[in-house]
């Protein structure tokens, strides 16, 4: 662990403070006066843009000093930024919107700091994330967060199938030109589940979305613009007494989970530990079912 070092035949100095703030996601009047308070009274402003958050200050009539800190030169950034936080200036740092470190650059200088002695200090407020949640009507308490989905389709099947029987509801942020191919990957993954899309929350074209995933991506066909998250619905409970036999758990992926054949196949022979191709045989039949 490293602490912060001063030289003994100077005057002794106490390290300074950096402060985490949460800045609006859209709307500015969601910046909370202790925010204001914090990026008014600190030494410099670490931001991820200087130009977004020049923007900010200009509109709350603060004159701090800003610096860049951005996820490219993170790790060479959050080491000056330790000096000078080792030299007893108090830092703010903040992101182009929301809670800095989530899923935007700052863990790398808070664990820094924190293996440092420095007090990091939270100032709460704004998140897409809690924003989306708290209008979301959602009855569980638990959920995952994913973050940014992966931009590689194949990274993005994947890891929508390591999630496929969590029975949480699912929580994303995407990028409006690859919300389509995403929504296509999660529907051909995880099965046509109900979910939520938000777009621009808090800003003057806020909009809400829902309906099974098939519907969101007509719906968005011709394009989307504006920060987006994504929520959509966990696995659903298997039955009390989950069916044994082989033409049973086809029946319950098909009707329950809405898997897809392929998907009920590679599941199925995975967790019996059989020939993909005789459980094939069999879903080809059930699946038949529907047709007949």
């Amino acid at each position: 662990m490293t602490h912060c070092a001063f030289d003994s035949t100077l005057t002794p100095q106490q390290p300074g403070r950096l402060y985490v703030v949460a800045t609006p996601i859209g709307n500015l009047g969601d910046i909370s006066q202790r925010a204001i308070q914090t990026l008014s009274s600190v030494d410099l402003i670490a931001c991820e843009d200087t130009r977004h958050t020049k923007k900010l200050c200009r509109h709350l009539n603060i004159a701090t000093p800003l610096v860049s800190y951005f996820r490219e030169r993170e790790q060479e950034k959050a080491a000056a930024l330790l000096k000078l936080l080792c030299e007893g200036k108090q830092i703010a740092l903040v992101s182009d919107a929301g809670t800095p470190a989530i899923c935007d650059p700052g863990a790398v200088l808070v664990n820094k700091a924190r293996d440092a002695g420095i007090d990091i200090v939270a100032i709460a407020g704004p998140s897409a994330l809690v924003a989306a949640l708290s209008i979301a009507g959602l009855t569980q308490a638990n959920f995952f967060f994913g973050g940014f989905l992966p931009a590689n389709a194949a990274a993005r099947k994947h890891l929508f199938n390591t999630l496929a029987t969590l029975p949480y509801p699912l929580v994303f942020y995407e990028a409006p030109h690859r919300i389509k191919a995403s929504l296509a990957d999660m529907a051909a993954t995880l099965g046509d589940r109900q979910a939520l899309l938000f777009r621009e929350l808090t800003k003057i074209h806020e909009e809400c979305l829902e309906g099974p995933l098939s519907v969101l991506r007509e719906r968005i066909k011709d394009g989307v613009k504006g920060e987006l998250v994504l929520i959509v619905h966990g696995a659903a409970s298997p039955p009390q007494e989950q069916p044994e036999d082989i033409d049973g758990l086809l029946r319950w992926y098909r009707d329950e989970q809405q898997s897809s054949l392929k998907q009920a196949v590679a599941r199925i022979a995975a967790d019996l530990d059989l020939p993909r191709s005789q459980v094939y045989k069999k879903a080809l039949a059930i699946w038949r079912e529907i047709d007949s």
